[in-house]
């Protein structure tokens, strides 16, 4: 982790020096004590990363709700200007009516011909030709009135959606400021660190991914024979295939992924359309039981479901695991496990599979461990 946790020091700059050039920093806060002990620091680290996550989860999905409200007001905008159009040709219709009510063409003088006409047959035609008149006009106001009604409708239905719009966009910036600001204090935290502290530091965190990946495999809820199911095996080789990618706060490829950002493309890539954000593959994909979990399957983690990965088989993972590193392969328990949904529910498992070889160094850098909780009870 030591490499990883030094480059992390200029990742996280980039990533505040991007984010600040373009958000205003947020009011300054009351800062507690600094850590003082290197079990202190990998804590603050734990919980400085988590907030981030949290914060970038909360922007992906304000992101997808954003873009979906400004494709609605668009689509309302069309709406009005079509009613506002219609509006204006009933309008031309009803000038037309009262130009030909003055010029003496109206109902009245219609009558005066009907009650003068000399044969039956030719008053008939007549009055069917006064009834048409009039019901035309009829249909001209009627039209008229029900395009005002629509419009004025529209008009209020857009500036609803543009208020919802401007609503969804600051807590989009709210949730930028908070990451900024995370981010701010991982890089205070990080440039603090000893040469002697960094060690330790990675000592300590790689004791408790051990601790955690131990404890997991001793229940043997992950024994047995795994294997993917087509799409499974085609979102997994999309996600080895971007190992050594650098973890960017809100990117969904190509050049680099946050954790959601890497799941929800490996799984198009694999042509099924999932949620953007971790939150949302958790409370919209099917649940599945770690007794039951096969390679493809999505593993969520903390109990915001905050984070997510992809499941590799052998007690492994593919995830983007936080600012400062890289795409790559991790012990499934290197973060607090919640649970794991499935995308593909209806896919059927492959009879046999072959793990996509990893690249060199697919292991190496920080599996950023927050702890090593207990493992969710087998179902």
């Amino acid at each position: 982790m030591s490499d990883s946790l030094l480059r992390a020091v200029c990742t996280a700059a980039l990533a505040v020096a991007t984010l600040t050039a373009a958000v205003p920093a947020p009011p300054a806060a009351a800062v507690p004590p600094a850590p003082t002990t290197v079990s202190g620091m990998l804590s603050e680290l734990q919980k400085l990363y988590r907030q981030i996550e949290e914060a970038g989860e909360t922007y992906n999905a304000t992101e997808v709700k954003l873009r979906q409200q400004q494709a609605e007001t668009a689509r309302l905008a069309r709406d009005l200007a079509t009613a506002r159009n219609a509006i204006d040709a009933g309008r031309r219709d009803v000038g037309r009516l009262a130009r030909e009510q003055y010029q003496g063409q109206s109902d009245l003088s219609s009558y005066l011909q009907l009650l003068l006409a000399k044969n039956p047959r030719q008053a008939l035609d007549q009055d069917h030709l006064i009834e048409r008149a009039a019901s035309d006009r009829l249909a001209t106001i009627a039209r008229l009135e029900e395009g005002a009604k629509r419009a004025d409708r529209l008009a209020s239905e857009s500036r609803k959606a543009l208020d919802k719009e401007q609503t969804l966009a600051n807590k989009q910036k709210q949730a930028r400021d908070r990451a900024t600001a995370r981010l701010k204090e991982v890089e205070k935290l990080l440039a603090s660190l000893s040469v002697e502290e960094i060690a330790e530091l990675a000592a300590l965190e790689r004791s408790h991914t051990a601790t955690a990946q131990k404890k997991l495999l001793s229940t043997g809820v992950l024994n047995g024979k795994r294997t993917p199911s087509e799409e499974g095996d085609q979102a997994l080789e999309y996600a080895v295939e971007q190992i050594g990618k650098p973890y960017v706060w809100g990117a969904e490829g190509p050049q680099a992924y946050d954790c959601s950002g890497l799941t929800s493309q490996a799984w198009a890539r694999a042509g099924r359309t999932i949620p953007r954000t971790s939150q949302e593959q958790w409370r919209e994909l099917p649940k599945v039981s770690l007794r039951r979990l096969r390679p493809g399957d999505l593993v969520i983690y903390f109990p915001e479901a905050t984070h997510v990965a992809l499941y590799l088989g052998e007690g492994l993972v593919v995830q983007a695991p936080h600012p400062g590193t890289r795409v790559k392969v991790s012990p499934i328990a290197a973060n607090p496990l919640l649970g794991a949904v499935r995308p593909d529910p209806d896919g059927a498992a492959l009879r046999s599979y072959t793990r996509p070889a990893l690249p060199p160094g697919a292991t190496a850098g920080s599996d950023a461990a927050y702890g090593a909780e207990s493992a969710p009870a087998a179902d």
